[in-house]
């Protein structure tokens, strides 16, 4: 079994995070993860309302004993969400863990800690990974240029973020992007990770809540089939290539303005993607990492398949190197 700072200071088996994910991060998700020895999260927002999110979180507690957390990304917007609200739904709960990701954390952070709740900052750069750790966030998920979602401005990809990160940064460490495997998980712990948070990879399981024809196209989709938009607007988003995005993309880089997508990106539209099952009905997130998914296994299967696989690679590392020669042999 894979110890790391991140099992000992969070209280889980095995260092793997299902993160959360935008009409993903749902209870039978997060609970079947967490009870396999992984560290499952749902997605505060998904919930349209934090009364809802309440009774989200006791469908999780139905379903495990085990820890598990909630995601509250924070954004900029005219009409945002109540967060102040969703956050105190969160501490009322007793929710032992928080992901938090998107705009500064800190109000937030300051709450969590007086209600004794561990906080995960999600970060897309060197300089933000230490201005959250300064704020007393327990752990750091670093987010590689080849996730879903925003990877930030500065397309760094894990396997030069991940060491860079684990230089100056004393906390634990998530490797987030491009990781499905046990290969990966090998890989993050040898460039000084303390485990690895996956979005994309826990879409394609038995739990995962969008229709079964996704979760076959990611399996049949390659590392070249995303796309990035909103790179004009300096707010880039990986997304899946298919029309809708391959539009905003043509639209934006004629000069257009975001009032020219705003119908074709409406998260209405993503939504519906996971729903009904039609690829093409919006644009919606899913990292390079699909190249490396085969199967739609159960998400209990899944962590601990990677676990043991990793284990294997690390054990096989070390057995490439000579054991020293006896001195008296010398």
């Amino acid at each position: 079994m894979l110890k790391t700072r991140f099992t000992e200071e969070f209280g889980v088996e095995h260092p793997i995070v299902q993160g959360g994910m935008m009409w993903v991060g749902r209870a039978e998700l997060a609970a079947a993860v967490s009870e396999a020895g992984g560290l499952g999260i749902i997605t505060a927002l998904t919930q349209p309302t934090p009364e809802a999110l309440s009774a989200e979180i006791a469908r999780v507690r139905e379903r495990t004993d085990k820890p598990f957390g909630v995601n509250l990304t924070l954004t900029v917007s005219i009409n945002p969400p109540p967060y102040e609200e969703y956050r105190h739904a969160i501490i009322d709960a007793g929710v032992p863990i928080v992901e938090t990701a998107g705009s500064n954390p800190q109000v937030h952070v300051e709450h969590f800690k007086q209600h004794g709740i561990k906080v995960i900052h999600k970060c897309t750069s060197v300089r933000h990974a230490v201005k959250a750790q300064s704020l007393g966030v327990d752990a750091l998920s670093i987010d590689g240029f080849e996730c879903a979602g925003h990877p930030g401005e500065d397309d760094v990809p894990g396997l030069v973020l991940i060491p860079a990160a684990a230089d100056r940064i004393t906390l634990p460490i998530l490797a987030s992007g491009g990781f499905a495997d046990g290969r990966g998980l090998a890989a993050a712990l040898a460039l000084g990770a303390d485990g690895i948070n996956m979005g994309t990879r826990f879409m394609c399981t038995v739990e995962s809540p969008i229709h079964q024809r996704i979760k076959e196209q990611i399996v049949t989709a390659t590392e070249r089939d995303t796309q990035l938009v909103f790179r004009q607007l300096r707010n880039t988003l990986r997304t899946a290539k298919n029309p809708v995005s391959t539009e905003v993309v043509e639209i934006l880089a004629r000069g257009g303005t975001f009032a020219d997508v705003q119908e074709l990106v409406a998260g209405t539209r993503g939504r519906k993607v996971y729903e009904n099952g039609d690829p093409d009905a919006g644009i919606w997130t899913v990292g390079m990492v699909q190249g490396l998914i085969h199967d739609i296994p159960t998400a209990g299967d899944l962590v601990r398949r990677i676990a043991a696989e990793a284990e294997t690679v690390l054990r096989r590392s070390v057995a490439l190197i000579p054991d020293p020669v006896p001195a008296e042999v010398r």
